[in-house]
C-alpha cells in the first residue's frame, strides 16, 4: 500500500513493470502516425515518373519538388520538436497529423509545379513535427530494457507507409492517376486525427512537470501497474533536470555536446543517402527499362529491408548499445549502395540482382535510420528528448535535401548509373567512420 504522502519515481515505476497494454497502445498509435507520415513523405518519389510524364517535366525539375517536402519537414522538426517540450507531446502529434493531412489533400488538386512546392512544403512541416514526438512519447512509456526495441519497431511504421505508397502507386496510377494517391494520403491522417485526440495519452514526464498533471498521472500509473494502489495524494517525480533558456542550448549542456555532434553528423549522412535512394530509384529504374509499376515495387524494398533490419537491430541494441549496431549497418550499406550501380544495368536479363542489391541497401540505410533514431531517444533525457531528436532529424534533413538535389544534378550532367552509385556510397562510408571513431554514446536510464 502506498501512502498519500509518498513520492514515486516514474522511471523506476516504468522500469519495474513489463510492457503492458498502455505501452502497446501508445506505440501502436504512434506507429499509425508514422505509417501515414512515411506514406506522405515518400510517395512523391514513387509519383515522380508519372508527374514527369503527365506535366512533361524534365528530370532536373523534379529535384526541387522532391526537396520541397523535405525542407518543410526540416522546419517542422526544428520548430515543433522543441515546442512540444513546452506544450506536450500529444498536442504536437495531433496538430502535426492534422496539418500534413490537410495539405496532402490539397496536393491532389495541384495544377502546376508552384502549387506542388507550396503544398509539399506546408505538408512537410506537419510531417516533421510528428516524428520526434512519436519517437519521444513511445520511448518515455517503455521500460529501459526494451526501449530501443519498442522505438525501432514503432518507427517501422514509417517504412510500412513507404511500402504502402509504392503499392498504391503501382496499383492505382495506371487507372486513376497520381492525384488519387495524394487524395488517399490526405484522407487517412484526417481520419486518424480525432482518434489521436481521444485516445493518445500525454507524456508521463511532461505531466510530472505540470502542477495540474498529478491526477492524470495517477490514472496512467494504474494502467502501468494495475496491482498497485495510487491514492490521489501520491506525488510522481521524474525530472532530473530543470532546463531553462533556449531549448537547443540544452543539447550541449551537461556533457552532451560530443554525443549531439556525433548524432547530427550520422543523421546527416544517413538521411542524405536515404532520400537520394527513395526519391531517385524509381526514376533511374524506369530509365533503365523497367515499367513504372515494377520500378515502384522494387523501390519499396528499401523500406522492406529497413523493417527487416529494425526487427533485428532493436533487441541487439538493447544488449550491445548503438555504436556496434550502427557501424555494422553502415559498413554493409557502403557495399550495397555501390552494388546497385553495378546491377541496375543488367535488368534486361534478370531483375533479381537488382532486387537483392536494393533490399540490402534498404536493410542498411533504412535500418540504420531506425537504429540512430532509437539512439537519439536513448541518449537525451526526457526534458529535452523531443528537442534532441527533432534537431538531430532536422540537421539530418539538410542531408535529405542535398541527396535528391545532388542526384538531379548528376543525372543532368549525364553521369552513368555506376558512377552515381559509387559516389552515393560515400555517405555510408563517412557514417561508418563517424560511428567507429567515436566512443560509445551513453544511454539514459529515463
Amino acid at each position: 500500500m502506498i501512502t498519500p504522502a509518498a513520492r514515486i519515481d516514474l522511471p523506476a515505476l516504468i522500469d519495474s513493470r513489463p510492457v503492458g497494454r498502455l505501452q502497446i497502445t501508445v506505440a501502436a498509435l504512434c506507429g499509425a502516425v508514422m505509417l501515414l507520415d512515411g506514406l506522405n513523405t515518400q510517395v512523391i518519389g514513387y509519383l515522380g515518373p508519372a508527374l514527369s510524364q503527365d506535366w512533361h517535366l524534365a528530370r532536373a525539375v523534379l529535384a526541387p519538388v522532391f526537396s520541397a517536402g523535405l525542407a518543410g519537414l526540416m522546419a517542422g522538426l526544428l520548430l515543433i520538436g522543441p515546442l512540444s517540450d513546452k506544450i506536450g507531446r500529444k498536442p504536437a502529434i495531433v496538430l502535426s497529423t492534422l496539418l500534413f493531412g490537410c495539405f496532402t489533400l490539397l496536393t491532389a488538386a495541384a495544377h502546376g509545379v508552384i502549387d506542388l512546392l507550396i503544398y509539399r512544403t506546408a505538408a512537410g512541416i506537419g510531417l516533421g513535427g510528428a516524428i520526434p514526438n512519436a519517437l519521444a512519447l513511445t520511448g518515455e512509456y517503455c521500460p529501459k530494457r526494451r526501449r530501443a526495441t519498442l522505438v525501432v519497431i514503432m518507427f517501422c511504421g514509417f517504412s510500412l507507409g513507404s511500402i504502402l505508397g509504392g503499392g498504391l502507386s503501382a496499383a492505382l496510377i495506371a487507372h486513376f492517376g497520381w492525384r488519387a494517391i495524394f487524395a488517399i494520403g490526405g484522407v487517412l491522417p484526417l481520419a486518424l486525427t480525432p482518434v489521436l485526440a481521444l485516445t493518445l495519452p500525454e507524456s508521463l514526464y511532461f505531466l510530472a512537470r505540470k502542477p495540474t498533471g498529478q491526477p492524470q498521472l495517477v490514472k496512467l500509473a494504474r494502467c502501468i501497474d494495475p496491482m498497485q494502489t495510487f491514492p490521489p495524494g501520491v506525488q510522481f517525480t521524474a525530472s532530473s533536470e530543470n532546463p531553462s533558456g533556449v531549448p537547443v542550448a540544452q543539447l550541449f549542456s551537461n556533457g552532451r555536446a560530443p554525443g549531439t555532434l556525433l548524432l547530427w553528423g550520422v543523421f546527416f549522412m544517413n538521411l542524405m543517402e536515404f532520400y537520394f535512394l527513395q526519391n531517385w530509384l524509381p526514376t533511374i529504374y524506369t530509365d533503365s527499362g523497367l515499367s513504372i509499376e515494377t520500378a515502384a515495387l522494387i523501390t519499396t524494398l528499401i523500406s522492406a529491408g529497413g523493417i527487416a533490419a529494425g526487427l533485428l537491430t532493436g533487441p541487439w541494441m538493447d544488449r550491445a548499445g548503438p555504436n556496434r549496431v550502427l557501424g555494422t549497418l553502415y559498413a554493409l550499406g557502403t557495399v550495397s549502395v555501390a552494388a546497385i550501380g553495378v546491377t541496375v544495368g543488367t535488368t534486361s536479363a534478370s531483375t533479381w540482382p537488382l532486387v537483392i542489391a536494393t533490399f540490402c541497401a534498404g536493410f542498411s540505410v533504412s535500418g540504420g535510420q531506425k537504429t540512430v533514431n532509437a539512439a537519439a531517444v536513448l541518449f537525451y533525457p526526457p526534458e529535452v528528448r523531443s528537442t534532441g531528436t527533432g534537431w538531430a532529424l532536422g540537421i539530418g534533413r539538410l542531408g535529405g535535401i542535398l541527396g535528391p538535389a545532388a542526384g538531379g544534378w548528376l543525372l543532368a550532367q549525364g553521369w552513368s548509373n555506376a558512377n552515381i552509385f559509387k559516389l552515393a556510397a560515400l555517405p555510408m562510408l563517412c557514417a561508418t567512420a563517424l560511428v567507429l571513431a567515436t566512443p560509445s554514446v551513453p544511454v539514459r536510464t529515463t
